[in-house]
């Protein structure tokens, strides 16, 4: 790292701020690089991959593609993503097993063929295992997660990404990314009582909104990060991926240090100190842009309904509840995933449950509780918490994501009825938790959650208001308290792990022929080198149009492995601009209203590429690649959009598929889904616009400019028909 940031810094000649020191430090060629924040497209060497179970399918079986016979790079797989919750932890991952037995087999054994890391199911959540057993400061990582940055709370760069990305740096090419604009956020003062980690990134995705950290890191500085505990650090830039940021990061300092040892990697910390004054800012650092924070008059914060960045503060928050109409009852709290269920976390929220136990009371709502790991679930069954958070009336899941990413069998309401959940989780779009449109989901801190949970209304204020006890006597909660780190460190519990065997040669990869689960990929067809005339618009989205419109997880989930069978959930979610509905298209062909990949395969039947037409932000939230591999499954060519989320774009462009952007964005008002149009293929060069041609059905042609951020590799990708096949040619080439 020294070595590389001595060139670096002779060429630069300014200071740094300590994101750009970690990522230019693993660049590919420090010597020769082009370094613009914003502008250039770095060349880099991470140095560590993880996958979680659902996207580790797709990675691994483009990975198997390549004939490579081991990965370049430490990776590891983790299953935390298939584990339906519905009756408890040790009974939902007995089923899990059984469900998933195939997918599960299929990883163990490719793991073990490839070198690959293998946690099995019941280790915990990706992003909790990682910064555990992984993480370390300055380091570099990507992993095929949106909340991958939750590593930034041991000061590495960890960034989320597509699984395409994933598979060059196991098959040893460096990752490329745009070097990204960095947003400083200054921490002053020191919380204390009701406020909590969690709060910081609520009050940071009210001020910079869902779309604002796209093509940026969050950087966070100040006096006021001292007081944050490694694993609240975490916290925060694993929530960072809601506004759409890069990655987020925190400088090492002593916490990281004391987490580190508490973890069994003193020597880690002890290097780490070493290098210390290259593990934060430069003096003079200067940021794109800088937000102050006071963690001293900071307030808890809940957000939503429906989206993840309208911020109300507790006090506010009770008469926005009256003012929105949004459902007052409680129905479920649930606190734990991969954004809060730490030691601290978790012994925070038992500190309240103890609180109302002693006043012989427990929670009105609903409520669950998922530990992030092993090693947090039997810590804290040891010292206590998880009795004292059943006792409160609490049903302990697995160690897995569960209700957080929509695992989650829900009997409690019917699908379509109003009503409200509250969740220590980082993401909160419609239906994402249970399925259900009419779900108001809120995400705050596990103490708010296990508060409000109590009481069972969103009306409540623990900060100002009293509850009765048992005998009826008014009562009002002591503020959270609750130790950083195990006194008597932490219990591993059971052994989930599955190292790589010395004899890898003689491993058969298990994929059945005749599985709906998994399927072996063909590659996809290269381009014709000719522009694309009369292309129908299969949808024209319509406002918010995230990763879970576009390819649902839920039950949809256990057909990761399965191209086929998984792209029959394409765009289902998506609001259709010409009737305001969900999963009805017309058919330009035959003049039918149908489902968006019945149409789109009919499309394809016939020989017919087509374009989708997209509003702000397009793709936003998980970093899932079937929603760029889907469409390209089905014979799309171009998504065409106001502005992208920047993973999502990544992902389109590694298929093959040309994600391409209004230079006007007005032109997407102009632009009517029963409309025809030409896209000008061959004018498509870096930097230079392509012509979109319009042919509505009644009116006179128009023409718009589209722009697109592709660079010379990239359109490699396009004319080649993905990024894998032009790895696969670049090999061939080389025998």
């Amino acid at each position: 790292m020294s070595e590389n940031l001595s060139i670096v810094r002779s060429r630069l000649n300014r200071p740094l701020t300590y994101a750009e020191k970690v990522l230019y430090s693993h660049l590919d060629d420090p010597h020769g690089q082009d370094i613009q924040r914003g502008k250039s497209y770095l060349k880099l060497r991470p140095d560590r991959v993880a996958c979680q179970d659902a996207t580790a399918q797709m990675a691994i079986l483009q990975f198997m593609s390549a004939n490579l016979p081991s990965v370049a790079t430490p990776t590891t797989v983790h299953c935390d993503h298939l584990i339906e919750a519905l009756e408890g932890g040790d009974q939902d991952l007995a089923r899990a097993v059984d469900t998933n037995k195939e997918v599960y087999n299929f990883l163990s054994t490719s793991c073990a063929k490839y070198n690959i890391g293998f946690w099995k199911p019941g280790s915990g959540i990706i992003h909790q295992i990682v910064l555990e057993n992984y993480a370390f400061p300055g380091g570099l990582m990507i992993g095929t997660d949106s909340h991958t940055p939750n590593a930034g709370g041991l000061g590495m760069c960890a960034v989320g990404v597509g699984g395409a990305d994933a598979v060059d740096v196991m098959a040893n090419l460096p990752w490329e990314v745009k070097a990204p604009k960095i947003i400083g956020v200054k921490l002053t003062g020191e919380m204390s009582g009701w406020t909590a980690p969690k709060d910081i990134i609520l009050k940071v995705a009210g001020i910079l909104t869902v779309k604002g950290g796209t093509g940026a890191i969050v950087e966070y500085h100040g006096p006021g990060v001292d007081s944050l505990s490694s694993t609240g650090m975490g916290t925060i830039c694993n929530m960072g991926a809601e506004i759409g940021a890069t990655t987020s990061m925190f400088p090492f300092n002593d916490r990281m240090y004391d987490y580190l040892a508490a973890t069994k990697r003193k020597q880690i910390g002890d290097f780490a100190r070493t290098y210390a004054a290259e593990l934060r800012e430069d003096k003079g650092a200067e940021y794109d842009e800088l937000i102050e924070i006071n963690l001293s008059e900071l307030e808890p914060h809940i957000n939503g309904p429906f989206t993840p960045d309208l911020a109300t503060p507790i006090s506010k928050f009770k008469d926005a509840v009256e003012a929105n109409k949004w459902p007052e009852e409680l129905k479920v709290g649930l606190i734990g995933s991969c954004t809060n269920s730490s030691y601290e976390d978790m012994s925070r929220a038992a500190s309240i449950a103890r609180d109302a136990l002693d006043h012989g009371v427990k929670a009105k709502s609903m409520f669950t509780v998922t530990p992030g790991s092993e090693q947090i679930r039997a810590t804290i069954e040891r010292d206590g918490q998880l009795e004292t958070l059943e006792q409160f009336g609490g049903m302990v899941l697995a160690n897995a994501c569960g209700p957080c990413i929509g695992q989650w069998d829900r009997r409690d309401v019917k699908k379509g009825e109003a009503n409200s959940i509250l969740s220590s989780y980082n993401r909160n779009f419609t239906g994402r938790n249970d399925a259900n449109p009419a779900t108001h989901s809120f995400v705050t801190s596990p103490d708010l959650v296990v508060a409000l949970t109590l009481a069972g209304t969103l009306k409540f204020n623990p900060l100002t208001d009293t509850l009765k006890d048992k005998d009826g006597n008014d009562w009002k909660l002591s503020p959270p308290t609750g130790d950083g780190l195990p006194a008597n460190g932490y219990d591993p519990g059971r052994d989930t792990y599955q190292a790589p065997p010395q004899d890898r040669a003689s491993v058969n990869v298990l994929v059945s022929p005749e599985s709906d689960r998994l399927q072996i990929l063909e590659g996809f067809q290269k381009w014709d080198g000719q522009d694309a005339t009369d292309l129908p618009l299969l949808i024209k989205c319509q406002g918010k149009t995230t990763t879970d419109h576009i390819s649902m997880a839920g039950p949809w989930l256990k057909y990761r492995g399965h191209l086929d069978n998984i792209s029959n959930n394409m765009l289902i979610g998506a609001i259709n601009a010409a009737n305001g509905e969900a999963n009805k298209v017309k058919n330009q062909t035959t003049g039918e209203i149908g489902s968006v990949p019945g149409t789109a395969r009919d499309y394809k039947k016939k020989g017919i590429r087509w374009a989708v037409i997209g509003d702000w932000n397009y793709g936003e939230g998980s970093s899932r690649e079937h929603a760029a591999l889907e469409p390209r499954h089905l014979g799309g060519l171009a998504i065409i959009t106001r502005s992208f989320a920047r993973i999502h774009e990544t992902n389109l462009k590694k298929q093959g598929m040309l994600p391409l952007t209004f230079a006007d964005p007005a032109d997407y008002d102009k632009i009517n889904p029963d409309d025809k149009v030409d896209i000008m293929c061959t004018e498509l060069a870096v930097g230079e616009p392509v012509t979109l041609k319009v042919h509505p059905k009644e009116g006179s042609s128009w023409e718009a400019k589209l722009n697109h951020t592709f660079n010379e590799p990239q359109l490699e990708w396009f004319k080649d028909g993905s990024a894998l096949n032009t790895m696969a040619r670049h090999a061939a080439s080389s025998k």
